[in-house]
């Protein structure tokens, strides 16, 4: 059975540790979707890093732009952040009919209506739950699962870094104005 093959963008800590979760736990994850998802084509301007992540694993590139016009490419991982050449990777890739998963939260709060009207439009998905609510699976079940319920509030720490400034403010006593750079007195 043809494999899906992956294209990420961005081999930094984030993308480095999602193709070694995928190289690692290759068999399982065959074996759940019943066919091999592989990371095939690496993007990032850091081509050292990237072979040095990816030991011949995979196909290294410094041109983002060949791996979302890559027809062999099914999916795109975005995990360069920002809304410059992020959004116009991921614009790309949808208009090549590329699936797209983004763990990028500004991208998607500045640029998320049109990123989602494009994806309609081409038939393809933008994942992204891993961007909001530290990977809470709650966006899928609100728009699948309870549309017929009115949701009135939702309450919750938001994202893990919020989480971790919180949690270090409380337990070690700390003002806000510590976590913005500022030494205590």
């Amino acid at each position: 059975m043809k494999p899906i093959n992956v294209g990420l963008l961005g081999i930094g800590t984030v993308g480095g540790g999602t193709f070694t979760v995928l190289a690692r736990n290759e068999a399982e994850i065959t074996r759940r979707a019943g066919r091999p998802i592989r990371i095939t084509k690496v993007a990032d301007k850091n081509l050292e890093l990237a072979r040095q992540v990816t030991a011949g694993r995979a196909q290294v590139t410094d041109d983002a732009f060949s791996v979302v016009t890559d027809p062999e490419i099914d999916i795109v991982v975005e995990l360069i952040g920002g809304c410059g050449i992020a959004k116009e990777l991921v614009l790309k890739a949808i208009a090549n009919g590329k699936h797209v998963v983004t763990a990028n939260k500004a991208l998607l709060a500045m640029h998320g209506n049109e990123i989602f009207a494009a994806a309609h439009e081409q038939g393809v998905m933008v994942a992204f739950e891993a961007a909001v609510a530290g990977g809470i699976p709650i966006i899928k079940a609100l728009r699948e699962g309870l549309t017929a319920n009115r949701i009135q509030w939702i309450a919750g720490i938001i994202n893990g870094t919020t989480n971790f400034i919180l949690s270090e403010m409380r337990d070690k006593g700390l003002p806000f104005d510590v976590h913005r750079g500022h030494q205590p007195a």
